[in-house]
């Protein structure tokens, strides 16, 4: 039987067996995949079937299999075989051999298929991969003493069509393991990412599973109860055993020197603030002191913008409380992407935000579009953005955990690799600095509000806007543009010339 037929297979034998998320993991074909989990929810058993029946077809591989102590290995060789007697593969019994470690012997375990391949255990250490030609799976890397050196042993075997996988918990923020899952998320390595919380495993059935392992009757309310225990059980350990939160966490994100780095005096920012009674002007008189205000601050701006270079957008809402930022982006020589001017509103009604918005979109150069945080009252002006320039150029933002685990570590590396740029500006600053580590996750804290220079509060607002128009550029960057006329052309146009 070959691979291929072999997955036809199993996709019709396991489906019961295995829960979605694990189902989910073994559909991943891709030559590198890794999974950040909660602890015990049958990752490793969920491999284990895999490579039992990788190993027994006669066009699959040897398996590697490298935990962090023997016991480890033992467990997942015996998961091995179990898995190979529930698919009626012919598999010889394990076998406890001596394994060559340099300076020692080590006692593990194997198991040979007749399709002449062959699961092993391996130690940690980086040489036991030389001349190997299979598929690694490293199991609860964070928990490895060299995981880089290990990593890069065991990507060498990718050359002759191998694979890897790497599973684990965190174990802290500054572990290896977790600067890897910072650099899939942030694009730096061709990985394929996977996360799996407990809630997750939950979610997907898995206390309804170990009930039918028990024999015992499965309720919400039981299941209810048992996750509260769990969380009980690890106390102040619950979110990184669980959840995939690493620990230690709690500085700034962004660090002062990189930010500097990136300041570009050239960057205005412009502000616009509105007393308390413009709201209750009259439509017309609003709408003509706003139009007057864009010309006089943002048209020539705009007209000095390069013709030939895309540009995007990206916002935070804000109303009575926190700011407004406008944040655009045009995309330079290099792939660098840089802020003509970055427009901050303070206290400015909702139609006159539609406004000065509508103002810079329509004149952008090739605009392809933009993201607007899309919570609370910035819903309207999401929407109708969206209803103005399509919903295939306009994304509406619904900030969240996990928008901030999936695209922060990208906006930072925006700025590791100078790719993107903030104004020369205290306030623009310090806005960036308020972007925190919160349980593992870099997003402004709920109570980080601070002065500005104006006395006035901010809330991150401007970094978190710029991190908005870093996830439009890489959602949109291909899209095609909005029709437009440059500046130039309507001032040729105005002056009988066209």
């Amino acid at each position: 039987m070959t691979l291929t037929h072999v997955k036809e297979d199993r996709s019709l034998r396991t489906p019961m067996v295995l829960l979605p998320y694990q189902s989910k993991w073994q559909e991943d074909d891709a030559q590198v995949k890794i999974c950040e989990k909660g602890r015990r929810i049958g990752m490793s058993w969920d491999e284990a079937s895999e490579d039992a029946l990788l190993a027994a077809s006669r066009s699959g591989m040897d398996v590697f299999y490298i935990g962090y102590n023997k016991d480890m290995a033992q467990e997942f060789i015996g998961d091995c075989a179990d898995w190979a007697k529930f698919y009626s593969k012919a598999a010889g019994e394990i076998e406890e051999y001596i394994f060559k470690d340099e300076d020692k012997d080590i006692i593990t375990f194997r198991i040979r298929f007749a399709s002449g391949f062959k699961i092993v255990a391996l130690s940690s250490r980086p040489s036991n991969l030389r001349g190997m030609q299979g598929k690694v799976v490293i199991d609860e890397a964070a928990f490895h003493d060299d995981l880089k050196a290990l990593l890069k042993a065991a990507l060498a075997l990718l050359m002759w069509g191998g694979r890897v996988v790497i599973i684990s918990t965190h174990d802290g923020d500054e572990n290896p393991f977790n600067e890897i899952i910072k650099e899939v998320l942030a694009g730096k390595k061709p990985y394929s990412p996977h996360r799996i919380t407990f809630d997750d495993a939950l979610n997907d059935g898995l206390y309804k599973r170990i009930c039918l392992r028990l024999g015992k009757e499965w309720s919400q309310e039981a299941q209810d109860e048992w996750r509260q225990d769990m969380i009980d059980l690890y106390g102040d350990g619950a979110d990184e055993e669980l959840f995939c939160i690493p620990s230690q966490g709690g500085g700034t994100y962004l660090p002062l020197s990189m930010l500097e780095a990136c300041q570009d005096e050239t960057i205005p920012v412009i502000n616009l603030t509105c007393n308390a009674t413009f709201v209750d002007e009259p439509k017309r008189i609003r709408e003509a002191e706003i139009k007057e205000w864009c010309e006089e601050n943002l048209n020539d701006l705009i007209a000095a913008m390069p013709e030939n270079y895309p540009t995007y957008f990206g916002e935070d809402f804000g109303r009575s409380g926190d700011l407004s930022i406008f944040w655009p982006v045009q995309e330079q020589a290099g792939l660098k992407h840089r802020a003509p001017f970055v427009v901050e509103l303070r206290n400015v009604p909702f139609e006159q935000q539609r406004q000065v918005l509508f103002y810079i979109c329509d004149r952008l150069p090739r605009f392809r579009g933009g993201a607007l945080d899309a919570r609370g009252n910035g819903e309207y002006l999401a929407e109708v953005a969206r209803q103005e320039y399509g919903a295939s150029r306009i994304i509406e933002v619904k900030l969240s955990q996990e928008w901030y685990r999936e695209n922060m570590p990208r906006f930072k590396s925006a700025f590791e690799d100078k790719e993107t740029f903030i104004p020369k500006d205290g306030d623009t600053l310090d806005d960036h600095r308020a972007i925190k580590m919160v349980k593992g996750i870099a997003k402004v804290p709920d109570t980080g509000r601070t002065k500005g220079r104006d006395g006035q509060q901010r809330h991150g607002d401007s970094g978190i806007a710029h991190a908005i128009a870093i996830f439009a550029v890489r959602e949109l960057k291909g899209n095609g543009e909005v029709e437009y006329k440059s500046i130039t052309e309507r001032r040729f146009q105005k002056a009988g010339c066209f």
